[in-house]
C-alpha cells in the first residue's frame, strides 16, 4: 500500500457538517472527529470509553481526508480554503501534522504544464514549455489560491470560457482564486475582466498572475459574491463562477441582474448530486440552461439570459 497525506480541518463543532460537506466533494472517505458522539456511545459502550475521551473538548472537532502521496494536495487545500471562506467558517488546516509553512512550496513538484482546453495551456512560472502553434499560455503561480488547472472543476469551466468567449466581451469572474479563468478570458479576447474573490490572499495572487501574463485589462478586487461587484453599463456579456453549489444557489436570485440580454453564465464546482438543485435555482432566477458538461463526479453548466421583448 502506498503512502497517504492527511488533510485535516479543525473547526467549531457547529460547523462540522458544513466542513464535512465541502470535504466530501473531494473524497467520500471522511474521518470525522466529533467528541459529542461519545455521549451517544456512552449509553451502551460506557465501560469501554476511557476518561480522556469522555473529557474531550465538545466545542471543536475536525474532518480529515487522505490523498495519495503521488498526487498534489495543493488543489485540495486551496479548494477547501476557498469554499470555507465563502461559508464564513473559522478553521485551521494541516497536512500530516505539518504546519502550512512546511508544505507551502512542496506542492510545486506536482504542478506541471497542463492543457485545459484546445488552446489553453497552464504553465507554472518555474517550468519550461515549448508551445505549439495556436497555444495560449497561462503562466501561473497559484500560491495558496485555488486554480492550477489540475482540478476537474477548473478544467470544465475553462473549457466553457474557451468555447464561448467573444472578442471584446465584458467578463465577470466570481471566486477568481488564482485568476486562472480571468486570465483565460483575457487571452481569448475579452475586452475587460472584473475578477473578485472573498479572500484577500487570492486577490493578491490573482493580481500577480495577471501581471505575469501581461493581462492589463483585468481588474481584481475583494467581494463577497456580488456585494462589491462594479457592473458595467448594460451588464456583463459573460460571467464565470467556479465555486461550490451552495454559493451558486445563494447568488442565483440576483445574478441575472448583472448580465446583459443574451449574456452567458458558466458555473462549475458542482458535485453531480447537487446539479439539479443548482439548475432549478438558476432557472428560477430567470436563466435558461444551455449546456451541461461533466468530468468524473463534477459538472459544469452554461446558462443564458434570453432576450425578452417588452
Amino acid at each position: 500500500m502506498g503512502n497517504w497525506i492527511q488533510i485535516r480541518v479543525a473547526c467549531r463543532a457547529e460547523d462540522l457538517d458544513t466542513v464535512a460537506s465541502v470535504m466530501s466533494m473531494l473524497d467520500n472517505g471522511l474521518l470525522i472527529e466529533d467528541a459529542n458522539e461519545i455521549d451517544q456511545m456512552n449509553t451502551c459502550y460506557g465501560e469501554l470509553i476511557d476518561e480522556e475521551m469522555k473529557n474531550a473538548d465538545r466545542t471543536h472537532g475536525a474532518v480529515s481526508i487522505y490523498v495519495p502521496e503521488d498526487r498534489s494536495p495543493a488543489d485540495h487545500v486551496s479548494f477547501i480554503k476557498e469554499r470555507l471562506g465563502y461559508e464564513g467558517i473559522e478553521y485551521g488546516i494541516s497536512l500530516s501534522g505539518m504546519k502550512e509553512e512546511d508544505w507551502a512550496n512542496s506542492w510545486k513538484k506536482y504542478f506541471k504544464p497542463i492543457r485545459i482546453g484546445k488552446r489553453l495551456v497552464v504553465v507554472p512560472t518555474w517550468e519550461k514549455y515549448e508551445p505549439v502553434p495556436g497555444d495560449l499560455i497561462l503562466s501561473m503561480d497559484p500560491g495558496m489560491a485555488f486554480g492550477t488547472g489540475t482540478h476537474e472543476t477548473t478544467r470544465l469551466c475553462a473549457t466553457l470560457v474557451e468555447e464561448h468567449m467573444k472578442p471584446g466581451a465584458k467578463v465577470l469572474d466570481l471566486g477568481t482564486g488564482s485568476g486562472i479563468l480571468a486570465i483565460a478570458a483575457s487571452k481569448l479576447g475579452a475586452g475587460s475582466v472584473n475578477a473578485y474573490d472573498i479572500d484577500p490572499v487570492a486577490v493578491r495572487v490573482a493580481e500577480e498572475n495577471c501581471l505575469e501574463n501581461s493581462c492589463l485589462n483585468i481588474k481584481c478586487g475583494i467581494s463577497d459574491l456580488l456585494a462589491g461587484v462594479e457592473m458595467p453599463e448594460g451588464g456583463f456579456d459573460f460571467v464565470c463562477a467556479n465555486i461550490v453549489a451552495d454559493i451558486i444557489v445563494r447568488m442565483a436570485p440576483d445574478i441575472a441582474k448583472y448580465m446583459r440580454d443574451g449574456g452567458l453564465l458558466a458555473v462549475s464546482g458542482i458535485i453531480d448530486t447537487q446539479a439539479d438543485r443548482v439548475r432549478r435555482a438558476l432557472e428560477d432566477g430567470g436563466l435558461t440552461l444551455v449546456r451541461v458538461t461533466a468530468e468524473n463526479d463534477w459538472k459544469a453548466m452554461l446558462f443564458a439570459r434570453l432576450f425578452v421583448a417588452k
